[in-house]
Order: structure tokens, then C-alpha cells, then sequence
């Protein structure tokens, strides 16, 4: 029989590293519901044409979309990302508007994997849609900049940009157009193909010989309308009122079409430069029209769980969790011990495993340092004919060296432990 692994581009999460995605993911949803927004669950799947309006100019919906065809001829793809789907649903739905939503789901993308970045790849992300108060959109940073806080992370810039609304943003793609055509002979092949399709798309372009030509193109922020730089105004001046810092990055366009006027990037300081992107967003006013709903304004984020913990672990902070339980009961009598009091530890909310397979004092002993538990509760013949457990401190010792350890009346180890602990 062949020996199957994760296929190429993805991985499995297993304990104690899996608990850290759990903390992060528990987190993150305070935080979101704190802030008043409800999670959403949507399909892994869609029309491809849902996809398709996150912009043909880019490589996710030209190279990276993993698309099918179903068992009804149905022309699907794997979601890429989390905005259209959460749009659509909205379109959908008709819900009350501001909606907020927030979300937690794997997104799939055919590229080459690399650090923190996976073709199967994980997402927290949130939306507001309804409304393009510039209110909001200090929110949302502020929303993604406060789980970067919670989780530790110091060593991160806030690049902020505008790229203009529908008035302003036709000028300045023609001042694009003109420079990049100038320059067209310098452009790595793959932008002289974005440049036909989007100009835009080339600001984003991270290939080393575009990057002289990129840094002499003209800045968004020159080309906006009187509304569009009110609106942006009114977001700078929102993150210094709420201690957001910022940096004005006048070349941030972000990797997708349908953004327009606030965009945003977190990049952590402690990672490779190449590779240092840990979450952003920004506007999409016009997407809920491209996906056959009313104008509708929105705003919102996406951060991937692979690329935060990697920046947490630059950093060494929010670790996995040393242990995986707070007690191990040990029983050398028959296991029958051990079944009930797990069964009532756990039922008085303290984390606690056992040991089977009728294993030797020793084995439980060794069973119980691997786990990293702090406690152990031990019933041997002597502690069951007395009807007592003996109670070890497995983390530390008492004055001649030896693990800590006390008997104590069986009925009354529930109250012991969760005292101890």
C-alpha cells in the first residue's frame, strides 16, 4: 500500500500546536463580538463567477483559483478569500444594514508555498457592509490592530493609502498608464501583461526588477477627489484619536480589484522583509454591484492564522501551551478509579486525562510528565482500601528534593485540586 501524505502546499496541525490556533481563534471572536459583529459561516465553494470579480487582473483569479466542474456541470471554485463570499450572502440575504460579520475558514490558492503561506491556508477575517462612514473604518483596523495586541505582537507597522473612488480613480489611472509605458522596457514580463489589464495591479507587483519603476510611479493620494481625501482625512485622524499609529504608504494598493478608496497592510518588523505581511483590507464599494446587488458600500479585513503565529514566534510571544491538561489520574487498581474521577474533574470544569490499557505505575508516572500536567491524583490498593488519593505536585518539590504529594479523603480531592490549581 502506498504511504499517503498532506498533499503539496498544505499541512496538518496537530497538538499542542493545534491549542494555539484555538486561543487565537476564541480571541479573535471576543474581540469581533465585543465589537459588535456576528460571525458568518459560508460555503467552501461558489460560483466561480463570485470569484472571478475579485478582479481578472490578478493572479489569484488568473493562476490560482482551484476551479471544477461539479457531477451537474456546475462551473465552482474553491474560495481564494473571504470577501465575495461574505458579499454575496449579504446580496443573498437582505440583512439589516450595518451588517458586521466576522469569520474563521480556510481559503485555497495554487501558488508556490512558502513561509506562512500555504495553497490550503487559514483566514480570520471580518466585513462591515452597509455603510462608508469613515468611522467605520477605524474600526476595522482598530478591530484587527487589537488582536495583534492581544496576541503580543510589538514589532508591526499600520501602512495606510487611499486609492481614490470612482472620480478620482480614472486620472490617475491614465497618469499610470503614461509612466509604466514609459518605463516599459524595465517591467519584468509578468507586469507588461498586468499592465494591459490593470495598471493598478502593477503597484503591487513585489518582483525586484519592477521595483525602481514602482517607486517613481504616481501617488494615489495626489490623484483624489475633494470627497476622497475628506473621507481619508477623517480615518487618519480617527486611528490618532483611538493611538492606532500609522505610516502613509502612497503606493499600498493591495492584491485585489474591487478596492477603492481606504486600503491597509499590517507587516510584522520581525519577519523577512519579502514575507512580512500579517493582515489588511480596505474598501470595496463597488463589489456588491458586480455581484448583482444594489450599491452597497463595505469595508473590511483578512489575516491569516499561518503568517500571525509566525510573527508571534519572531517575536517568542504566544506560545503553544506547555501542557494539554492540568491533572493526571493515575490508578493501579482496575481503571475504575480512574474513570470517575476524570468523569467528575472534568465536570467541575478541571481539565484531566487518564492513562489505559491497565498500565504499570511506572508507565502512568511517565505518561503523566509527558502530558505537562501539574497535578497528579494517584489511587493505588493502599488509597483504595482507605478511601483516600494520594495528591503529587508535579511541578515542584519539597525540601528534600522529592515531588510535593499529601493524601486526602476521596470526597474531598475535587475541592483540593481546584484550590491547587
Amino acid at each position: 500500500m502506498p504511504e499517503f501524505r498532506a498533499p503539496t502546499g498544505t499541512r496538518d496541525v496537530l497538538p499542542p500546536e493545534s491549542a494555539r490556533w484555538a486561543r487565537l481563534i476564541a480571541l479573535f471572536a471576543t474581540l469581533a463580538e465585543q465589537a459588535g459583529y456576528g460571525l458568518v459561516v459560508s460555503p467552501m465553494f461558489e460560483d466561480i463567477g463570485v470569484f472571478e470579480r475579485v478582479g481578472e487582473s490578478t493572479d489569484i483569479v488568473r493562476k490560482e483559483m482551484y476551479d471544477f466542474q461539479d457531477k451537474g456541470d456546475r462551473h465552482l471554485a474553491l474560495r481564494p478569500e473571504g470577501t465575495a463570499s461574505v458579499v454575496r450572502a449579504f446580496i443573498e440575504h437582505h440583512p439589516a444594514t450595518p451588517w458586521k460579520t466576522y469569520y474563521v475558514a480556510p481559503s485555497f490558492r495554487y501558488e508556490r508555498p512558502q513561509a506562512g503561506r500555504y495553497r490550503q491556508h487559514h483566514q480570520l477575517g471580518a466585513e462591515a457592509i452597509g455603510t462608508d462612514d469613515p468611522g467605520v473604518d477605524v474600526e476595522i483596523i482598530t478591530l484587527l490592530d487589537r488582536v495583534y495586541r492581544a496576541v503580543g505582537l510589538r514589532q508591526r507597522t499600520l501602512r495606510l493609502n487611499s486609492i481614490g473612488d470612482a472620480t478620482s480613480r480614472p486620472a490617475y489611472i491614465i497618469a499610470l498608464r503614461e509612466h509604466f509605458g514609459a518605463h516599459h522596457d524595465a517591467l519584468s514580463e509578468q507586469s507588461k501583461v498586468t499592465l494591459r489589464a490593470n495598471p493598478l495591479r502593477v503597484l503591487d507587483s513585489k518582483r525586484p526588477e519592477d521595483a525602481s519603476v514602482i517607486a517613481t510611479a504616481p501617488r494615489t493620494i495626489d490623484y483624489l477627489s475633494d470627497e476622497a481625501a475628506a473621507h481619508f482625512d477623517r480615518v487618519q485622524s480617527g486611528l490618532k484619536a483611538v493611538d492606532v499609529p500609522f505610516v502613509i504608504d502612497p503606493l499600498l494598493v493591495r492584491g485585489l480589484d474591487y478596492y477603492a478608496r481606504t486600503t491597509f497592510e499590517f507587516a510584522s518588523d520581525a519577519l523577512d522583509s519579502a514575507q512580512n505581511a500579517i493582515g489588511g483590507g480596505g474598501r470595496y464599494d463597488g463589489l456588491a454591484e458586480q455581484l448583482g446587488g444594489s450599491p452597497t458600500p463595505g469595508i473590511g479585513f483578512g489575516a491569516g492564522i499561518e503568517r500571525i503565529l509566525l510573527a508571534c514566534d519572531a517575536e517568542g510571544v504566544f506560545g503553544a501551551p506547555d501542557s494539554t491538561v492540568d491533572v493526571w489520574v493515575i490508578d493501579t487498581t482496575g481503571g475504575e478509579q480512574a474513570l470517575a474521577l476524570t468523569h467528575e474533574l472534568r465536570a467541575a470544569g478541571v481539565s484531566a486525562d487518564r492513562s489505559f490499557d491497565g498500565r504499570s505505575m511506572k508507565s502512568q508516572m511517565k505518561a503523566a510528565d509527558r502530558s505537562g500536567a501539574r497535578i497528579a491524583v494517584i489511587v493505588g490498593s493502599d488509597e483504595l482500601a482507605s478511601s483516600t488519593v494520594t495528591v503529587r505536585d508535579l511541578r515542584h518539590t519539597g525540601a528534600e528534593g522529592e515531588p510535593g504529594q499529601q493524601a486526602i479523603p476521596r470526597q474531598e480531592v475535587i475541592d483540593y485540586v481546584r484550590k491547587s490549581l
